[in-house]
């Protein structure tokens, strides 16, 4: 393979401007860039939950694919061209599957849930919370300009699978969720 990347840096961007992988400048304020920026920290959030998972556990496999799949759209925004879609509705669907197969092991929700329970459950609903963030930005994002929706229909469903993976997370070595505890209105007197 040939090297993608002679020298880090290129003082290009110095001045807020930076390229697409197309060779168009635009502002570091731009859509996109934004975009890149939030798939850029859900990836990196991912990566530390991944980094904390015992390499066998059942959750390595399945969520270090999705960093790739977050690479593929980084690569849909960079590439600026409506003809280039890496995701697909197959995409969503695997995410669908195996979100059905943990949440078939879970009770059902009762209460809302607070991220936490244990250290790797509340980073996973950090990442969740990064998803959310990144979903919203592709949203707006597709508003100005054309992007595939099975990309913004990924997240959407990647964020529903990290807060399934969070629950069982915190349900692990007789762990506990934490549970919403609505305060109780004052009667007005």
């Amino acid at each position: 393979m040939a090297d993608r990347l002679t020298r880090i840096y290129t003082r290009g961007g110095d001045s807020g401007q930076t390229s697409l992988a197309s060779g168009v400048r635009v502002s570091k304020q731009d859509a996109r860039i934004e975009a890149l920026g939030e798939l850029d920290e859900l990836n990196s959030q991912l990566g530390l939950l991944l980094a904390q998972l015992p390499t066998t556990d059942a959750l390595q496999p399945l969520l270090t694919p999705v960093q790739h799949r977050l690479f593929d759209i980084g690569g849909e925004i960079a590439m600026d061209s409506p003809d280039y879609q890496a995701i697909d509705a197959s995409d969503t669907d695997a995410l669908e599957q195996a979100l059905d197969a943990i949440n078939d092991t879970l009770p059902p929700l009762k209460e809302f849930i607070l991220p936490g329970g244990s250290p790797l459950a509340a980073h996973c609903h950090l990442s969740r919370a990064q998803c959310r963030r990144a979903e919203r930005r592709l949203h707006q994002l597709a508003s100005e300009h054309p992007f595939n929706p099975h990309s913004v229909s990924y997240l959407n469903r990647l964020s529903d699978l990290l807060f399934v993976c969070a629950r069982q997370l915190a349900r692990r070595n007789n762990g506990q969720e934490v549970l919403w505890q609505a305060k109780v209105p004052r009667n007005p007197a």
